[in-house]
């Protein structure tokens, strides 16, 4: 729908179909209060050097292949986005306001109707905002092998090789071991898995045959449509209303309310992908969802003796402990701690 969009889908190689990134970045969550809260979500916070969790990710889908990035968000971060992005240079396809949170699955609906006015054909590459992914050239590794699944119209998803038995992540069965060499990058996946107590997750992670759920998608925008006719096809009908209700208003497109209000609240894993003969790519790239301060302070890169500060933190003869200060004008100090997180 940008002029930056459409020039580069009609001078990308038939072959090398553009990949639109697709930013899910409208949620609102308390898991890592106080730095996260209602009104300032953990994906636009500085947790770590390097810019915002949504920044990094911005930055992330930055090269010839990749098309200008679409972000879909909540009415109270439309600037917050806008100007996060301004701030590194990055040039938004559509900024697109949801009147109200109703899961992923319209909003991934909702991008793919709009993007596929333009380019039918590109390729949705959609990532939640707030997640750490340290081995960035493994990650485009892994994009090319689900670019090339979802250029034939599969739907693809992208699991996480696991590194423990974690019960806070749900899984997905494969057909073969992610560590089987033999195995074509992107494999068909048997099933979801919701989150398991911790002898299930360790008997699953032993077997070699499951894999995180990251949440991480690619398909093309017409497969995608075509799924949710069959499998979610009130998603579609409530989203194709909420557009075309829909105002441009200021630099972002603000959906209808009435429209958008029809949709149920469902994941496009429960509208689409555990219905259909889907694929997934195994990836390992450090990647982190930064669900809790323990997650944080283990990608905080905690000293010797487990500790890890921020600028305006002391830490005294203190073990396994996480000291932020997020307030110029408060200095946090820490003395003689084991096992603990503070947050000022």
């Amino acid at each position: 729908m940008t002029a930056s969009i459409q020039n580069g889908a009609d001078h990308a190689p038939a072959r090398h179909p553009m990949i639109h990134p697709v930013i899910m970045c409208g949620g609102s969550g308390s898991r890592l209060w106080p730095v996260s809260r209602r009104a300032y979500p953990k994906q636009f916070a500085a947790l770590f050097e390097g810019g915002s969790l949504f920044q990094r990710t911005l930055q992330r889908m930055q090269g010839e292949r990749f098309a200008a990035p679409w972000m879909m968000t909540g009415s109270p971060f439309r600037f917050i986005v806008a100007e996060q992005a301004d701030d590194i240079g990055v040039e938004p396809g559509r900024i697109v306001i949801e009147p109200e949170g109703r899961n992923t699955a319209p909003a991934i609906a909702t991008a793919a109707l709009m993007l596929a006015e333009d380019d039918p054909d590109g390729l949705m590459l959609v990532l939640p905002s707030d997640h750490v992914l340290s081995d960035v050239p493994a990650f485009h590794a892994a994009v090319e092998h689900a670019a090339e699944a979802a250029a034939t119209g599969a739907l693809v998803t992208f699991g996480i090789t696991p590194t423990a038995p974690e019960t806070g992540y749900g899984y997905i069965e494969i057909e073969g071991t992610a560590a089987d060499p033999d195995e074509a990058p992107a494999r068909p996946f048997i099933r979801f898995v919701e989150k398991p107590d911790a002898a299930r997750a360790a008997e699953m992670v032993a077997s070699g045959r499951y894999l995180w759920n990251s949440g991480m998608f690619m398909f093309r925008a017409g497969a995608l449509i075509a799924a949710m006719e069959t499998h979610a096809p009130d998603v579609l009908t409530a989203c194709r209303a909420a557009i075309a209700e829909g105002r441009e208003d200021l630099c972002f497109y603000r959906l209808g309310d009435k429209g958008y209000a029809q949709n149920p609240n469902i994941s496009i894993d429960f509208a689409v992908m555990e219905r259909v003969q889907g694929s997934v790519v195994p990836l390992s790239c450090g990647w982190n969802d930064l669900g809790s301060w323990a997650t944080v302070w283990s990608e905080s890169m905690p000293d010797e003796d487990g500790v890890a500060t921020s600028s305006g933190a002391i830490a005294l003869e203190c073990t396994d402990t996480l000291l932020r200060s997020d307030d110029e004008s408060i200095r946090l100090v820490g003395l003689g701690l084991d096992g603990v997180v503070a947050v000022a």
